[in-house]
């Protein structure tokens, strides 16, 4: 398979991941945290308590609020950045208007604690997939990256301090210091579904192979789970003998594939096996670097 085909088949499962993730947001957001009178934070919240406020739809305030956003980002950030994150508030958007007209029932009415963490885990969930499938649901995450490119601040406290601040001004419309609480617990409970969606499609695995067949088994694992071998030359301490260690990165999923094709080969191979965090570069996660210098160099 071509670079170019590769490409293209992990941006459809980019962006098909990111409206998978959108529609989850939606449930959690109209389904069980507007209909109980708890808001999150991000736009979502300002949506939200826009709404108890004035009655304006959510999804009018929320695609307003975000194309605003998004014109002052295509210009500092550029449209590279943008260009996913449109997609992800339009696939949003079009989930709220559609939503609450075919889904009317109230669930939890006598249970908003429940109804907060049910919600939590949609959104949460949803905004992990988006951020997984390298997207963005807008909102905060614009101001956070913006802020970010001039001062030396770190995106998750300014999210952190956007989305407090929203949450504790719902008290002002709702004038109820028990939702209040329980959107902190949706902020809580969001934050920790994100890290666990997050982490689990980007765990990765490394492999120390030996074995007297490694051309074999690096060329077997070269052509079925597509994955790169790196030859190292080793010395065994207890046998004195000159031999050659396969290093192998993958995604664990592909654990089973790689172990069956050792098997196959050389039943008697030693393999080491041990997780890993954070592994950037050609086939894995992208460098999530940013410049603290906002003059550009010519």
């Amino acid at each position: 398979m071509s670079f170019s085909k590769v490409n293209i088949w992990t941006e459809i499962r980019d962006y098909t991941l990111l409206a998978i993730a959108m529609i989850s947001y939606s449930i959690g957001w109209t389904v069980f945290l507007l209909p109980n009178n708890i808001t999150t934070g991000g736009v979502a919240g300002v949506s939200s308590i826009l709404f108890w406020a004035t009655g304006i739809p959510i999804n009018v305030s929320y695609f307003l609020i975000n194309a605003v956003l998004l014109l002052i980002a295509l210009r500092i950030l550029g449209f590279k950045f943008c260009l996913k994150t449109i997609f992800a508030v339009s696939v949003l958007t079009t989930a709220l208007t559609i939503m609450p007209q075919y889904i009317t029932v109230h669930l939890l009415r006598d249970q908003p604690f429940m109804a907060a963490i049910i919600g939590a885990v949609f959104c949460g969930s949803g905004v992990g997939l988006g951020l997984a499938a390298n997207g963005s649901t807008g909102g905060t995450d614009i101001i956070a990256a913006i802020i970010n490119k001039y001062r030396d601040i770190s995106l998750g406290r300014v999210i952190l301090i956007c989305d407090v601040v929203i949450i504790s001004s719902s008290y002002f419309v709702l004038g109820d210091i028990e939702r209040v609480i329980y959107g902190y617990v949706v902020l809580y409970v969001t934050s920790f579904c994100i890290d666990q969606v997050v982490n689990s499609m980007r765990r990765s695995v490394q492999f120390f192979i030996i074995s007297d067949k490694y051309e074999e088994i690096g060329q077997r694992i070269n052509r079925e789970p597509h994955r790169g071998c790196t030859v190292v030359d080793a010395h065994g301490f207890y046998s004195g003998k000159e031999v050659k260690m396969l290093f192998v990165l993958a995604k664990r999923r592909q654990s089973d594939v790689i172990f069956r094709i050792i098997n196959e080969i050389d039943p008697n191979a030693f393999v080491s096996q041990s997780a890993v965090i954070g592994v950037y570069g050609e086939g894995f996660d992208r460098f999530k670097v940013r410049s603290k210098n906002p003059k550009k160099i010519e």
